[in-house]
């Protein structure tokens, strides 16, 4: 259940940043209310992810299309600085930090860290046959050349154009290089949300069908579906609406936190995974109450809280819109707010759930995969 919880939170979360983006993004480029376009792509979102999977990863695939080009003409600008009068004077040069390297050092790896529910929900409609390597290469390099793409690129627009939003940064970029080019590099990077804000929804709609699933049975139709997918799109708008602040100082905000409740999940799920089951499984027993696996695995939700409580004391959280602190934790204000806490949660959680897991009887286990294997 923490596991859901902390996956939930991600889907959530990363929707209302997606949509903050998008409605400040075009406010700084049009000047006027655009939360009707962020409640739109909303709508959009709930209708592709109400129309399933299918739906959404023929959307993604065109939107792959549409938007590669588009992050690669914005690279090749900002490389070649064609546009250098979009925005104002870069920001001077502070020289090296370790504050500020561990820190973007967490958030980057907050951002990749992420990705673990998405791994873990889509997986499941690939062939039964896949090969582990390439799946796991596949996984690996899209993650990590996209983030450091990304986030290398982000940076770079921080620092040459003092940019605060990145819809805008497209746009002062692509007017910079030809009137009214920018204008339409936004609107493919605004549609390319959508099936991000889609997926979300699907992601988070399957989570709380199967929290709800573990405290009372149930065989959820389309009906339980569409009527989840609708009220989590309307409290997500209902976020939109009240919310207050960019979208740059809540994805920071949000990256930090939500790194915090992802790694101990994170750690338990790798050392189980690598060096506990080795990637070796009874997959019909994930959804048996007596199977082998049980309801409820006490043993990763021991190692999860005894890492997250470890991780506490080195917390390190600030609101960046203001700079001031909102937690910093006793150990984290003696290594003057360097942020930790990710890589001590991922020893602490791996080594506890290591150390438990040696009281199974993974020879049981073992015995009834290689049955299930020879079905």
């Amino acid at each position: 259940m923490l596991a859901l919880v902390a996956a939930l939170f991600v889907f959530f979360g990363i929707n209302v940043v997606n949509v903050a983006l998008i409605v400040e993004g075009v406010h700084n480029i049009l000047g006027y209310d655009s939360k009707p376009v962020g409640l739109a792509a909303i709508a959009i979102g709930a209708l592709l992810a109400i129309y399933g999977h299918d739906a959404m990863h023929r959307a993604f695939k065109w939107s792959l299309y549409a938007t590669l080009p588009v992050y690669v003409i914005v690279t090749v600008l900002a490389m070649t600085h064609a546009g250098g009068g979009a925005a104002g004077a870069p920001m001077p040069n502070l020289g090296f930090n370790w504050v500020a390297f561990l820190t973007q050092f967490a958030v980057s790896a907050s951002y990749n860290i992420g990705y673990a529910p998405y791994v873990s929900d889509y997986t499941r409609y690939l062939p039964a046959d896949t090969r582990r390597k390439p799946l796991i290469a596949a996984v690996f390099v899209g993650a990590s050349l996209s983030g450091a793409w990304m986030i290398a690129l982000g940076a770079s627009l921080a620092q040459s154009l003092s940019a605060t939003n990145v819809l805008s940064a497209i746009y002062g970029l692509g007017n910079a290089a030809a009137p009214g080019f920018g204008a339409l590099l936004v609107t493919v990077a605004v549609v390319g949300f959508v099936p991000i804000i889609a997926l979300n929804t699907y992601s988070a709609t399957l989570t709380v069908l199967t929290g709800v699933d573990c405290l009372q049975p149930m065989t959820p139709g389309r009906r339980a579906r569409v009527t989840t997918i609708i009220a989590i799109s309307v409290l997500l708008a209902a976020c939109i609406l009240l919310l207050k602040g960019g979208g740059l100082n809540l994805l920071n905000l949000f990256l930090t936190t939500l790194l915090y409740f992802l790694v101990p999940w994170t750690a338990v799920n790798l050392v189980d995974y690598f060096f506990v089951r080795k990637g070796h499984y009874v997959i019909p027993h994930f959804f048996r109450p007596d199977g082998i696996y049980g309801s409820w695995q006490a043993t990763g939700i021991a190692a999860y809280l005894v890492g997250f409580a470890a991780m506490i004391p080195f917390f390190s959280i600030f609101d960046p819109s203001t700079g001031k602190a909102v937690f910093v934790g006793f150990i984290a204000q003696r290594l003057h707010e360097i942020d930790i806490a990710w890589l001590v949660g991922l020893i602490v959680s791996g080594g506890v759930y290591y150390g438990l897991s040696r009281k199974l009887d993974l020879d049981a286990e073992r015995a009834l995969v290689r049955a299930h294997e020879h079905v």
